[in-house]
């Protein structure tokens, strides 16, 4: 069995009638004698799967990774089933006799087919979601997943949730959510410029030329929560302006669609000293590596998109008037400025664009683990994601109850609390600045927050300034709290 990417490059000489309905770069599943029915109207399973996968992007999966996801863990099922001659279609007995043997080989077999417990959990969902879309279809009557109902708190209700008793009980997922401590942050970000914890230049270590390209970058990614694919595939022309003078509020700042997880629009922010750095590197570094370099992208990459006219919302590629919005990926690999350079941020100092940002984050994560803190962790893109989450859910908390505070001594209590949290709820905030689809995606952020730390530390004050006696209580109430 074989899982390979659709493109309809070329289907003009296939034999068919009309260009076929499947999305490009959607998985296919193919047997390996090719053959997708086994006699006329009676489909194979692989055909049954395909059928499914070809649906995602209008079942709530947009996203490429989806499919890729999905399709490789089909694929992997029903290459399991072939081989012990189950076919994935069978009464709920005999499935389920399968998927207890399949339970045992991911987690119990061979080192090289052996899954963690995350990678077994996320297989179940995808399984589970393929068998109930089956099951809708009229392909069986009934899924071989057994379900209990369960609760689950969202946004301070409690809801009901149905639960596959086939997944394995794991840490809750706050406490897996890998990220930065701020000191840890900062010491990222200048060893990525080749400095000490100090700032000063590391003797010991022969400054990378890139390192200000690697630093600025870090840094404004710590501070706008940016995935790869988007920071990677970012133009010069895409960043946002600096303002002219420092400011303690972040700026907006919007993301194409096109490169963003699911294509979903969004505008998260960017403080003005990692802005700062990053106009910087764009100013001095990125042009000396740019200089007498002239970019042509390969050929496997496409045909280059010439760049005329451009301003911050788009330009004239080829000659027809284009939104950055609209740019996926590998288009903008292909794009050539009037100068004839790649118009991505980062670029080596060859001046060909830069895009394997994982390994320079592992390589510094090592550095900084030998030379100066061996506590420190290794950090993958995703990584400052997660830090910036925390971060900003934080100053988000912090501020949202000291203007709360000054609210209650302001206003009448109950009413102001009322219009803030219907208007400013840090949760919601920060659900837009990520661009999750659902507030609990969020929600994981906050467990791991001391949300009675920063409570006591702001609210109390501005409390104070009301009624001591009141705030005495309280603090009574968190000395109990802690001692508990």
């Amino acid at each position: 069995m074989q899982k390979i990417s659709f493109s309809a490059l070329g289907w003009e000489t296939w034999d068919v009638a009309r260009q076929p309905l499947i999305r490009e770069q959607m998985p296919v599943i193919i047997d390996d004698d090719l053959l997708f029915e086994d006699a006329p109207g009676s489909p194979r399973p692989t055909t049954v799967a395909n059928r499914y996968l070809g649906e995602l992007p209008i079942n709530g999966a947009p996203a490429v990774r989806t499919w890729e996801n999905s399709a490789g863990c089909l694929s992997g099922w029903l290459s399991f089933l072939q081989e012990r001659g189950v076919h994935p279609f069978n009464d709920r007995r005999e499935l389920r006799g399968a998927l207890s043997m399949y339970a045992e080989y991911r987690l119990a077999g061979p080192l090289k087919v052996r899954w963690d417990h995350t990678t077994w959990n996320l297989h179940v969902s995808i399984l589970s979601a393929f068998y109930e879309w089956a099951k809708d279809e009229g392909v069986l009557s009934v899924v071989p997943f057994t379900y209990r109902v369960g609760h689950r708190m969202a946004q301070g209700v409690l809801e009901k949730v149905r639960m596959n008793m086939a997944k394995l009980r794991r840490p809750r997922s706050h406490t897996t959510i890998k990220h930065l401590e701020w000191d840890f942050a900062e010491l990222f970000v200048r060893a990525l410029a080749g400095l000490d914890p100090l700032g000063e230049p590391d003797l010991r270590f022969r400054r990378p030329r890139e390192g200000a390209r690697n630093s600025a970058m870090g840094g404004f990614v710590l501070s706008s929560g940016l995935r790869r694919k988007e920071f990677t595939h970012l133009t010069v022309y895409e960043i946002p302006p600096l303002p002219p003078r420092p400011t303690t509020l972040p700026v907006l700042f919007p993301l194409a669609y096109a490169i963003t997880k699911g294509e979903k629009d969004r505008t998260s922010w960017v403080h003005y000293e990692p802005l700062a750095a990053m106009h910087q590197y764009v100013d001095l570094d990125r042009v000396a590596s740019a200089e007498g370099f002239r970019w042509r992208p390969p050929s496997k990459l496409g045909e280059p998109l010439y760049v005329e006219e451009p301003d911050w919302e788009g330009a004239r590629l080829n000659g027809v008037r284009r939104s950055w919005r609209s740019l996926r990926p590998a288009e903008r690999l292909c794009l050539v400025t009037p100068e004839g350079q790649s118009p991505l941020v980062g670029l080596q100092s060859t001046g060909e664009p830069f895009v394997d940002w994982a390994t320079v984050f592992r390589r510094t994560s090592a550095r900084i683990r030998e030379r100066y803190e061996p506590r420190f962790p290794t950090v993958a893109p995703h990584r400052l994601r997660h830090s910036m989450a925390m971060r900003t859910l934080e100053q988000l908390i912090k501020g949202y109850y000291a203007r709360l505070a000054d609210l209650v001594e302001d206003t009448d209590a109950d009413a102001a609390l009322a219009l803030y949290l219907r208007k400013h709820e840090p949760m919601l905030i920060l659900r837009d600045l990520l661009g999750h689809w659902s507030v609990t995606s969020t929600e994981l952020y906050i467990a791991r927050l001391d949300i009675s730390r920063i409570y006591k530390d702001l609210y109390q004050i501005a409390l104070a300034r009301i009624d001591r006696g009141a705030a005495a209580e309280a603090d009574a109430e968190f000395d109990g709290e802690v001692n508990a």
